[in-house]
């Protein structure tokens, strides 16, 4: 399975990617809604996304956006993993095509990946 993880902070980006890596998924990662759009330009393909929703610039949920509008092929599911706990985050979040809403400070890197798994094992049924 193949994952594009996008946070803005170095390391909780580059800790989660290990977290995943080490559990067997291929992962790319992002910094920015930037170079998630380059990436897509590129042709790459994913089955899923992690998405933080506060970053510079374009936030995770405007980025969704423009992934379903202009990218509606190239990453199957999208899931959320963010600080904002919100009820209208996650009611956002739902809105424009998360199929998961992780928050970060309430999990450890492992529940974080086991919860992944979960969702995706959901999807496959």
């Amino acid at each position: 399975m193949r994952i594009l993880l996008v946070d803005d902070d170095d390391f909780l980006r580059d800790m989660y990617a290990t977290k995943f890596s080490d559990s067997g998924y291929e992962v790319d990662t992002a910094d920015s809604s930037a170079a998630v759009i380059s990436l897509l330009e590129q042709g790459n393909i994913y089955d899923l996304s992690l998405l933080d929703i506060v970053m510079p610039g374009t936030s995770g949920l405007e980025l969704l956006k423009l992934i379903n509008e202009n990218f509606p092929n190239q990453i199957s599911h999208h899931i959320f993993l963010t600080n904002q706990g919100q009820e209208r985050d996650i009611k956002e979040a739902k809105a424009v095509g998360a199929v998961g809403y992780i928050i970060k400070s309430e999990t450890i890197p492992s529940e974080v990946v086991a919860e992944v798994g979960r969702i995706i094992d959901e999807l496959k049924q």
